[in-house]
């Protein structure tokens, strides 16, 4: 994609989903290293030798990954018994399954568990660890609002997540940044009582140098949590866009999509059953109403109409 903030008439569905993809990658390289600059930022501000402060920051760096990787495995679960997703069979929503097992086919994925949550709100999401343990959850709202092609390419579109992985991808994203957060707590705390003063200027002398560097860290630590949430919204985004272009190119039909999404956006509808830590989950922004571009920052899902430009500028 030639250009990130305009439309173009015409947009490759394969070079929309490379472009994502890389602006992921980007992203998450950026989030990563932000954290371990950080925490070597505060070792050294603490006194530590720069060769040792490094290997501290690359070790709990890898250790957060290694967290985020270990507790996802039952995530799937809480989340859908906290959206009241009831499992369903074949025999209740024929169309529903037949859409969802034609697709999988196509995608190459293997048939996820497929539930529905009593709610007139048109919406869906996917969740599971990995392809082999996935599921997808619509709204009844979204059976009886969307047309054959419209449930199809919102079908698509939380297959492709699926396919891409993006569960495990957010879930590590938001443990990075929890653990940001935890490294931020624990060194203002320890600043604030003296005790990080005290080491710095014990071991090395007290200087202008290293008052300057622990302000520095202070800084650095408060406003680290704002950072880190900011590129977490920003690799959300781009795991929507992609999953757009990628259900773009299952369907061969982007319109199909779009227009599902004009209608989610226009349903008055609330969605009830969503809290604000299954809101990244949903196709759509599952809170309407108006927000300012300060707090648009934060939101998991690019701006709706964006979103529906871009699908209808595709081309195959």
């Amino acid at each position: 994609m030639s250009q990130s903030s305009s439309h173009p008439s015409s947009l490759n569905i394969y070079t929309a989903i490379e472009a994502n993809r890389r602006r992921t990658l980007i992203l998450t390289a950026s989030l990563v290293l932000f954290a371990g600059a950080l925490v070597e930022v505060i070792g050294l501000a603490l006194g530590l030798p720069a060769i040792t402060a490094a290997i501290v920051a690359g070790i709990a760096t890898v250790i957060a990954l290694l967290v985020a990787l270990g507790t996802y495995r039952s995530g799937d679960a809480l989340v859908l018994s906290v959206s009241e997703a009831q499992a369903t069979e074949r025999e209740q929503y024929p169309d529903l399954y037949r859409t969802v097992e034609n697709l999988c086919i196509g995608a190459g994925l293997p048939m996820p568990k497929i539930y529905v949550i009593n709610d007139g709100a048109p919406n869906a999401f996917a969740t599971g660890r990995d392809p082999k343990h996935a599921s997808i959850a619509v709204t009844s709202g979204l059976i009886e609002k969307m047309s054959n092609l419209e449930l199809e390419g919102v079908i698509g579109h939380e297959l492709s997540h699926i396919g891409n992985h993006d569960t495990r991808l957010m879930l590590i994203i938001a443990v990075m940044v929890g653990w940001v957060a935890i490294v931020v707590d624990v060194f203002l705390r320890f600043t604030w009582y003296g005790a990080g003063a005290r080491r710095r200027y014990q071991g090395r002398g007290e200087n202008a140098g290293g008052a300057v560097l622990l302000l520095l860290a202070v800084v650095a630590a408060v406003i680290a949590p704002l950072v880190a949430w900011v590129i977490q919204m920003s690799i959300s985004r781009q795991r929507e866009y992609l999953a757009d272009a990628s259900s773009a190119l299952l369907t061969r039909y982007p319109e199909g999509l779009a227009s599902a999404l004009e209608k989610i956006a226009g349903d008055k509808d609330p969605l009830d059953v969503s809290t604000k830590g299954t809101a990244h989950l949903w196709i759509a922004e599952p809170f309407k109403g108006q927000k300012s571009a300060f707090n648009a920052l934060f939101d998991t899902h690019p701006p709706i109409q964006d979103r529906i430009l871009r699908l209808r500028a595709m081309e195959a």
